[in-house]
């Protein structure tokens, strides 16, 4: 399975994604991550959730060459919806997500870690938003979350990437730890959560949100307006069959 997860006896569920090589979900495993998320919420044990992943990276994404090795428009616009109801379960999500983030974290990770609470890190990590150079566009909203408006834009253009020490700096990030000690620096995180009344975490994560300035969720979805037209436009495939050595731009005209 690409996405598990597992309740502890001290209240803390840990969900874990786990799809090699590089945690790149298929449209299945957004809505699978949505699902774990949206259990946790419901289940009134859980009282934080470390969202964490095996292997090179956190999470690279979309599955672009399932969406290159799919016909007519059906991948597309799942990988469109599973990744827009994976980050709205994190943001949504009734209790703090505490996100572990190792090695890379690009695209569709920077939608899920924007929108955690709480984000600890390895001495490896580092954060981008290469969407354009696969002709598409998204998780400026999350990124903005992480970094200051002009720096957002800088990577956003560049494709650039940005290491998870520099973060700290801006305090998005709270703390970065060599790579064997991150799933215990995030759990001392999310035992300090686990600690209080549950009662009271699931209000004051209400009220964060109610008090938010941007509503993460419409803002996101109107950045997938501009994926879509894109597409439309025929960019889209020539730049991810750039990327995944296929054809599909010319099947399509």
């Amino acid at each position: 399975m690409m996405v598990t997860s597992e309740l502890r006896e001290d209240g803390i569920r840990v969900v874990t994604m786990d799809a090699p090589p590089v945690n790149a979900l298929t449209v299945q495993g957004w809505f699978d991550l949505a699902a774990a998320l949206d259990e946790a919420s419901r289940d009134l044990a859980t009282k934080v959730v470390v969202l964490r992943a095996e292997g090179k990276g956190f999470n690279a994404g979309v599955d672009i060459k399932e969406m290159q090795h799919t016909t007519g428009f059906d991948a597309l616009l799942g990988a469109n919806r599973g990744c827009y109801a994976a980050f709205k379960a994190v943001y949504e999500c009734a209790v703090p997500v505490v996100a572990a983030v190792n090695g890379f974290c690009v695209g569709g990770g920077v939608g899920l870690v924007g929108n955690a609470d709480c984000i600890v890190a390895s001495d490896d990590a580092y954060f981008g938003v290469p969407e354009v150079n696969q002709g598409a566009l998204g998780a400026a909203t999350h990124m903005a979350r992480l970094v200051p408006q002009h720096m957002m834009r800088t990577l956003y253009f560049t494709a650039r990437t940005i290491k998870a020490a520099d973060l700290v700096q801006f305090g998005s990030v709270l703390e970065v730890v060599p790579r064997d000690q991150l799933d215990g620096a995030a759990m001392k995180v999310a035992s300090e959560i686990a600690a209080k009344d549950g009662r009271v975490i699931r209000a004051a994560k209400a009220a964060l949100n109610g008090i938010d300035p941007i509503d993460v969720n419409k803002s996101y979805r109107f950045e997938q307006g501009f994926t879509y037209e894109l597409n439309l436009m025929g960019v889209s495939d020539e730049l991810r069959d750039d990327f995944a050595g296929t054809e599909k731009s010319k099947e399509n005209k």
